[in-house]
């Protein structure tokens, strides 16, 4: 009987614990449900904000306009929803705080080092600096041929690289066509006929589709003496940069013997990064910096920027092109080029200290006075010299944070996180 009661008494025991339980759990959530309608519903005989101009029913202040905190710079003329975050608009109010602002004391901003700048119009000092590698101009090249069929009999340049001046001997070329030529000239002026001057002046021709320049010929009608040998030189200064003449070989006309590039001017290729390419024009000047040269600088400008990306490295060539008088800089040379693009129309612009890239946007501290700050959405083009250009979110005369910007945007994200919680 002792058991059987006992195990009733536990039975009941639970029934009722369980039955309170569920009683509290249902008046909590009435209590909750009510506490939730009263604080959505405004005060009585007071209606909801719905428009800017509406004074808000709790605090009677004129509200300007519904933002989102954590994007203050999109302005909405209604309450509801954010399209950013799915949190409820907050209103701007007449006279009150602007949701996301902050307020500091001047003696927090001396101990927290706050700056500020003025925002300005004016251009854009830009300044470019790239890895280059100095090459031949290729628009500065002479080829050397064979002018007839013969022979290398003496080679005066003998290896690749050999630098040369203007009207130095190369090679001398045994040519057995001109012999013939030349003796039918003799033989034509020894004949006393009217026509021999017609002759005469065939033989002359023969002698040019031979291979013989004007000035050989002139030597030769000088002397009478048959020429056969002939001296190839140089017709520039520069390098040889290819050599494909030996002793001895038998040669055709116009073959190339000799390629000279001159270095009286020289080719920079500039690597330029692609984001930074559509700076970079022709005609923009340029400055070139070697360490085997210290305290030169050569100045020139840019000549191109070829139409090819490299996909390595993601860069396009500014070939820039420098005088070179005194043959200083060599091909294969590893130099430094300061590229100075012409500046623009005036623009916007900050300290690029000032920006916070947030990997998304870019947000400005803005300094309206008396201590507030707030942040601001801003678009922002190139950059140079320590200065960004502003495409849209400021205006000239206001001024931005541009010393301790970061603890003033955390302070303002959380404010709007306090704003969006309430």
């Amino acid at each position: 009987m002792n058991r059987r009661f006992l195990a009733a008494g536990l039975c009941a025991a639970i029934v009722l614990t369980l039955l309170g339980y569920g009683l509290y759990r249902a008046g909590m959530r009435a209590g909750q449900s009510g506490s939730m309608s009263s604080a959505q519903q405004p005060a009585p005989g007071r209606q909801a904000a719905q428009r800017p101009g509406d004074i808000d029913p709790q605090t009677g202040r004129r509200i300007l306009y519904w933002h989102d905190p954590m994007a203050p710079a999109q302005r909405f003329d209604h309450p509801g929803k954010s399209p950013f975050m799915d949190m409820p608009l907050v209103p701007v109010e007449e006279g009150g705080e602007t949701a996301g602002s902050v307020e500091i004391s001047p003696r927090v901003q001396q101990n927290l080092g706050v700056r500020t700048a003025e925002v300005t119009r004016g251009r854009l000092a830009r300044e470019i600096t790239a890895t280059a590698t100095v090459v031949y101009d290729e628009r500065d090249v002479t080829v050397v041929q064979a002018r007839a069929n013969g022979f290398v009999e003496h080679l005066r340049v003998r290896a690749r690289l050999d630098p040369v001046h203007k009207g130095q001997p190369l090679a001398d070329l045994y040519v057995p066509d001109w012999v013939a030529a030349q003796e039918e000239y003799l033989a034509v002026r020894e004949l006393k006929s009217p026509g021999a001057s017609d002759l005469l002046e065939g033989a002359r021709q023969r002698m040019r589709l031979a291979g013989m320049t004007d000035d050989l010929i002139k030597a030769f009608e000088e002397s009478g003496k048959v020429q056969s040998r002939f001296t190839l030189t140089a017709p520039i200064s520069g390098v040889v940069a290819e050599l494909a003449a030996r002793e001895g070989m038998t040669v055709a006309s116009g073959a190339p013997l000799f390629r000279i590039n001159a270095l009286a001017t020289v080719w920079v290729d500039a690597q330029v990064p692609e984001s930074l390419a559509r700076q970079v024009r022709p005609g923009d000047a340029a400055k070139a910096r070697t360490a085997a040269l210290p305290g030169i600088a050569f100045e020139g400008q840019v000549s191109a920027v070829l139409p090819d990306v490299n996909p390595t490295t993601r860069t396009l060539t500014a070939r820039v092109e420098l005088a070179n008088p005194r043959m200083q800089l060599l091909p294969g040379m590893f130099v430094t080029v300061q590229l100075a693009p012409l500046a623009e129309k005036d623009v916007l612009l900050v300290p690029s200290e000032a920006v916070i890239r947030t990997g998304t946007r870019s947000v400005v501290m803005l300094a309206e006075g008396e201590g507030k700050f707030r942040p601001a959405d801003v678009e922002i083009g190139s950059e140079g010299g320590g200065q960004t250009e502003i495409l849209s979110g400021l205006a000239a005369g206001q001024r931005v944070v541009v010393s301790g910007q970061f603890l003033i945007d955390s302070e303002a994200s959380l404010k709007s996180t306090e704003a969006r919680l309430q």
